[in-house]
């Protein structure tokens, strides 16, 4: 039988990891890292290929907590954005 996945597992929250961005479990990549790459255009596929050791079942949960919290996400990247303008 197959292991069955909690999808609410698959993203955590750590304050000593990341800034306490919310990133897929057991690695250090951002929701914000794979929303930034799906504005760009890149499909779930495409990203999943990029990072090598994300599974594509771990790009899509990082896609529906950006969808569910878009507003804290985008809020997010824009505040990378101009952190990144400003230097």
């Amino acid at each position: 039988m197959a292991t069955v996945v909690d999808i609410g597992s698959l993203i955590v929250h750590s304050p000593e990891v990341r800034g306490g961005r919310p990133r897929i479990a057991g690695t250090g990549v951002t929701v914000r890292r794979i929303a930034g790459w799906y504005k760009l255009g890149l499909t779930p596929e495409e990203i999943a290929d990029e990072i090598g050791h994300l599974s594509l079942a771990q790009v899509h949960a990082a896609l529906a907590y950006y969808h569910a919290n878009r507003s804290e996400i985008e809020a997010d990247l824009a505040a990378e954005e101009a952190a990144e303008s400003g230097r």
